[in-house]
Order: C-alpha cells, then sequence, then structure tokens
C-alpha cells in the first residue's frame, strides 16, 4: 500500500463500519482504494456473529471436507457398530463436542475455522489396522474377533472414535464400493490419525529382529500401508507394543526404522516421510519384488496408491501379468519414465518390453542416467580431444527431437540409440550349469559382448536361419539429457561456441573447491561416448514391428570407438509388441 492508499485507511474504517450492506454492494470498484474499501467490508461480513444455521452450514462443510479422506465405513469404537459417514455425522451433531462448537462458532468469530477444523479432525480422525489375515475363516473364529474388539479398544484408550480394518468395513459385495476402496485405500491410510500394524507371528517380549522376520512384512499391501501413514505403532501378538516402546509414534523410534528398513531395502527417509508418485520408479518397483499376495493381480493392484495412480480399476481374473502391465503402462504414459524397462526375465504377454513378473525387478537398478555433477565434467574433460564439440552437438540434436516413450494398444512407441546385429553365435561353456545358454554377439559400432539366458532363445536360431534383423537397442529418455543441479556460481551461458571456451580452455585441475563448471545441454551425449549402458535386445517381426528377446542377466554394451560414431548415429522410434 503507497502513502495515498496508507492515508485513506482511517476513511475506510470508518466508511465500512457506518454504511449499511446495501450501499455498500452497490459501490462500484474503480480504483485501488475502493477495492481495499470492499476487502474491508468483505472480512468484516467474514467476521461476524452467525446465527444458528449459518454456523452449523460452516460446520458440516468442514466436516465433509474431513470425510472426503476417510474411509466408507468404520467402526464406532464405544459402541461397536458399523457406520457409514452420514451415520458418523449424525452421531457428532448429538454430541456434547458438536454443541459446544456450534455455540463458540456463532460467537467467536476471530477463532472459529480454526477450532472448527481442530474439532473435526480430532472427532473423526481413525486409525487404521494393518496386519496379516492368517486363515480365510479366522473372522469367524473366536481369534478374529477378539483381534477386531482389542485393536477398537486400543483405539478407544488412545481418544479415537473410528477404526478400520479391512477384514468388516469394505462391502466385497458392492462393486463400486469395492473399486473406490481399493483406489482409496492408500490415500485413508495417508490421512489416518494412527495407524496400528498388529504382528500375530511376534511373540511377546521379543527382541529386536523380529520384525524383519515376520510373515507380515513379506506381504504385498502392507508396503503402502506402512509408507502411507504419518503416525504409526507396531504391536506383538498379545498386543503390547514392539520392544516395549510405547512412544506415540514408531516412525521416530530409530531401533524400529533402522529394522524396517534393513528388512524391506527401504531407505529411512522413504520410510520416514514417504511421498507417493512417479519418481524414483524402478527403486519402488525393487521395494515390491519380493513380496507376496494371495490373489495374483494383488502385487500391481497394491502399488497403485504408491505410484499415485487412480485411473486403474482391479480386474480379478485377468492374471498377474496383465494387471502389472497395465501398471507399467500407465506409468510410462503419464511420466515418460522408462526405468520400468530395465529388468531380466520372462518377458510379458502384455508386452514384451515389459516382465512377466514382478520379481524381475529384484536386481538393483542397471539402467544409465544422467552422471554426478563430479563425473560428468570428469567425462567430458578426458573426452574433450576425442569426440568433437560438433559431433556431440549432432548427436544431441538427434537425441533432443525424439518424442517421449508413450504406450497405445499394448505396443510400446520407444525412442532407441540403434546398433544392427551382425553375428550371434553360441558358444560352448562348461562352467555354465543346468539349462544356460551364452552367445557371443556382435553388433555395428559396439564392442563384443555375451550374452547369457536359461532358455535357448528361439529368435535367435530363427534369425540365424532366415536373417531376420536383430538390434541391440539404448532405450532412450529426455531425463538421461538433463544435467544434474549445479551451483548458480557461474551463469547461463546460451552461445554454444563460449560454452565450448568455458569449458574446454578452464583446467580441470585449477577449479577451485565447490564451484561447479557449466555443463552445456550436448555434454550428456559426449558422455554417451565413453560410458557403458544398459541395453536389450530386439527382433524384428514380419510386420516391421519388434519384440524383446528375454534375457537372464543384465546386458552392458559399450561404444567401441568414436572414429566411427558418426556412421552409426541411428536414432529413431521403434515400435515393440
Amino acid at each position: 500500500m503507497d502513502k495515498d492508499d496508507a492515508d485513506c485507511r482511517p476513511l475506510i474504517k470508518c466508511t465500512a463500519e457506518t454504511l449499511d450492506d446495501e450501499v455498500l454492494e452497490e459501490l462500484y470498484v474503480t480504483s485501488q482504494t475502493e477495492l481495499q474499501l470492499c476487502i474491508k467490508y468483505a472480512v468484516k461480513r467474514m467476521l461476524a456473529e452467525l446465527t444458528p444455521s449459518e454456523a452449523e452450514g460452516v460446520i458440516t462443510q468442514v466436516i465433509h471436507a474431513q470425510l472426503d479422506n476417510a474411509p466408507l465405513r468404520l467402526f464406532d469404537t464405544t459402541a461397536g457398530l458399523l457406520c457409514d459417514r452420514e451415520a458418523r455425522i449424525n452421531i457428532f451433531k448429538t454430541s456434547t463436542e458438536y454443541k459446544e462448537l456450534l455455540s463458540f462458532a456463532m460467537e467467536n468469530p476471530n477463532m472459529r475455522m480454526f477450532r472448527i477444523e481442530k474439532v473435526t479432525m480430532s472427532y473423526f480422525g481413525c486409525v487404521m489396522l494393518s496386519h496379516r489375515t492368517r486363515s480365510l475363516y479366522e473372522l469367524n473364529a473366536v481369534g478374529g474377533i477378539l483381534k477386531l474388539q482389542t485393536f477398537c479398544k486400543i483405539a478407544r484408550d488412545a481418544g479415537y472414535h473410528w477404526a478400520w480394518s479391512d477384514t468388516c468395513c469394505i462391502d466385497k459385495n458392492n462393486n463400486i464400493e469395492f473399486q473406490e476402496s481399493l483406489n482409496s485405500m492408500f490415500l485413508w491410510y495417508r490421512h489416518s490419525a494412527l495407524t496400528i500394524v498388529y504382528l500375530s507371528d511376534v511373540p511377546p517380549s521379543s527382541k529386536s529382529g523380529a520384525l524383519a522376520e515376520s510373515e507380515w512384512i513379506r506381504r504385498g499391501w502392507t508396503v503402502g500401508e506402512f509408507l502411507a501413514p504419518k503416525v504409526i505403532r507396531f504391536f506383538q501378538k498379545d498386543w503390547t507394543p514392539y520392544l516395549d516402546d510405547n512412544s506415540p509414534n514408531h516412525k521416530q523410534s530409530v531401533a524400529i526404522m533402522q529394522e524396517l528398513g534393513r528388512a524391506t531395502g527401504i531407505l529411512p527417509n522413504a520410510l520416514v516421510a514417504f511421498h507417493p508418485g512417479m519418481k524414483d520408479t524402478r527403486v519402488k518397483l525393487q521395494w515390491a519384488s519380493t513380496r507376496v499376495t494371495t490373489r495374483q493381480e494383488d502385487i500391481a493392484y497394491s502399488l497403485f496408491g504408491i505410484f499415485n495412480i487412480h485411473c486403474l480399476s482391479a480386474l480379478y481374473g485377468e492374471k498377474k501379468h496383465n494387471a502389472l502391465g497395465r501398471l507399467l503402462q500407465e506409468i510410462v504414459a503419464q511420466s515418460g519414465d522408462i526405468t520400468a524397462l530395465d529388468w531380466v526375465g520372462k518377458s510379458s504377454e502384455f508386452n514384451s518390453c515389459l516382465p512377466d513378473d514382478i520379481t524381475a525387478y529384484k536386481a538393483p537398478p542397471s539402467m544409465a542416467t544422467s552422471l554426478p555433477g563430479d563425473e560428468m565434467q570428469t567425462s567430458v574433460s578426458l573426452l574433450r580431444n576425442t569426440v568433437g564439440v560438433e559431433l556431440a552437438s549432432e548427436f544431441y540434436t538427434l537425441l533432443d527431437k525424439l518424442s517421449p516413450p508413450r504406450f497405445a494398444n499394448r505396443r510400446l512407441h520407444l525412442p532407441c540409440i540403434v546398433f544392427r546385429v551382425t553375428v550371434v553365435r553360441r558358444r560352448r561353456d562348461r562352467d555354465l550349469e543346468g539349462t544356460y545358454f551364452k552367445y557371443e554377439v556382435k553388433a555395428d559400432g559396439l564392442h563384443d559382448l555375451l550374452i547369457t539366458t536359461q532358455d535357448k532363445p528361439s529368435q535367435f536360431s530363427r534369425a540365424m536361419d532366415t536373417r531376420q534383423t536383430l538390434l541391440l537397442v539404448h532405450p532412450w529418455s529426455r531425463n538421461f539429457l538433463e544435467p544434474p543441479a549445479v551451483t548458480d556460481d557461474i551463469e547461463s551461458v546460451s552461445d554454444s561456441s563460449m560454452a565450448a571456451s568455458l569449458l574446454y580452455d578452464f583446467p580441470l585441475e585449477s577449479r577451485s573447491p565447490g564451484i561447479a563448471i557449466y555443463s552445456p545441454p550436448w555434454s550428456a551425449s559426449q558422455v554417451f561416448f565413453r560410458q557403458p549402458f544398459s541395453a536389450f535386445m530386439l527382433a524384428q517381426q514380419p510386420g516391421g514391428e519388434y519384440k524383446r528377446i528375454m534375457s537372464d542377466f543384465n546386458i552392458t554394451a559399450q561404444v567401441r570407438d568414436t572414429a566411427s560414431v558418426r556412421s552409426m548415429m541411428d536414432v529413431r522410434i521403434l515400435e515393440i509388441l
């Protein structure tokens, strides 16, 4: 607000307090001063006392916003009854908390919204149960009923009115409700006031290490159930806290989080503060690769929330390769992330570039991404006399023009750097056990390499007999061209010749510690000529499309020499079945 506006503040205050509503509503806003007058009036109206019906309307709006992130059905921990959302609202409106809140909302405008949100969040906060049901008939047994009763009692003793368990709180006969529950479950755990993990196979007074041995930790659905919540507590078979830790949140327990991290391979920061989404796709798939589920399709459905995917439905009976295929297809379609193609094992019937089973992701990621800043600078410095700026820039331009990967009708349109295979020759190796086969492969522009596979690929023999086209490809993503974040010590340089001068004329050894040297955008493509990369083999089909040839080990390739780089720069989009 400038000086003239500041001088008007007493007038604004006086006018807003003396003019009636009709006069103020008729004011036509033509200047900043008049706009401030109207804002002042709007604030005054907002802070005015409310009638009982107005206060009730405001509270109801806040309640509905709270319940949008809550399960459809919950146990009333006091009465033991199963209640839908409307029932919970009706119970709240008969409570003492509601009557006191209604009175406060009418008489205290300054703190109204803060108090409404605080009270409703406290009242409607729910406790979620994460457990492993050992028997299909457990719910009908005394043990199953006792588990629910004890769970609700612990939730009630902790001050919560509502509790949720998957065994009773989802109507599985209602397909609409069932689909909504599956797609919302991660969100429900995310917004829970508390998540209780019941370890039915961990004896009382167990020592550290028992959690890692529990069957609960190997189940598919439990990944999201311990990543999503902000507050979580682990209980042993007798419902005493694990490791006798009575703290209100075991995510703040160093001992428990370290044990959980070692058992799952998930880093502590992700365990404590996980963010759903498609970042680090390959790492998340590795987390799930050792998990098991009762229904084979659930290994994919249980990951919907972790990847923040809400547009897919559960189609039980479609088989695991289709469920996993639909999930991976959606990840590639939404994010353009191709690290999901980094696996070894059997190809899926859904698409040959996708795995048949989640276990194909057990091996650590091998697909190359952009190098860390210091490695990038070292590699570029070493290459400045072998790979010219012009060649690197030309290669970068080819890559930069590629469209992002996409799926259409189960067909993957994948940008690739392509190397034509010229020789495939089986190599006899007595050291190989069982049915493993080893093949020597030669490809234009690449060092010779060996491919080992457990099954004898029919594509190899067919290709050698019919001269079928085989390709070794480096799948490409624009993410590989993005240099790592650097400090702002050197301003951005747009002119390529000036960039090259900065890069090559400033000796690597003379850099001051902590100062990042500017890397032009084509430097990533320059480093590609030197770095080994993860590749896979494709066989051309009669219609011109390609299929991926399975391999039980990662295929690591490397450009043979830079002298022939220009002649082998085959960059294109391949359609893969």
